[in-house]
């Protein structure tokens, strides 16, 4: 069930999505929070930096880590606009993340296409929240993308 919480987040989410999306990237967005707080935004610029693992997840979960001086997000949770690939979810699992929550699922390159569980054992999914804003804007990008 969604939370206000949760709403409030994951428009935080689609924020940083749009940011991604004018500037050209795949529009991905993210945010860590820790104590009802966000502590850190981010979102995709594999382009922008000439780099494949600057993923949303991946740029937020390191400044997140930085904010709180750990490599452990064990009391955080991560919202982001699209499930998360193998990549970020190996490194959601090293941060022992406490929560995730992510909009649309990701058929393609999603973690849930591997087999065995990419997770932290401890980490909680909520998944579905914006889920057809997050598909809305992908479409939008990749509709875009083609007509060029």
């Amino acid at each position: 069930m969604e939370s206000a919480k949760d709403d409030r987040y994951m428009r935080e989410a689609l924020k940083e999505a749009h940011k991604a999306f004018e500037e050209g990237e795949i529009p991905v967005g993210a945010v860590v929070v820790c104590g009802n707080r966000i502590i850190a935004r981010a979102h995709n610029q594999t382009e922008r930096l000439n780099d494949a693992t600057a993923h949303a997840e991946m740029l937020a979960v390191t400044a997140a880590a930085n904010y709180l001086g750990s490599k452990y997000l064990d009391e955080c949770t991560l919202y982001v606009t699209l499930e998360p690939c193998p990549m970020c979810a190996g490194a959601l699992h090293w941060s022992q993340l406490q929560r995730l929550v992510f909009s649309a699922d990701d058929p393609q390159r999603g973690y849930q296409l591997i087999k065995s569980p990419l997770l932290h054992p401890r980490t909680e999914v909520t998944k579905g929240i914006h889920r057809e804003d997050s598909k809305r804007m992908i479409e939008e990008f990749f509709r875009l993308l083609r007509e060029k």
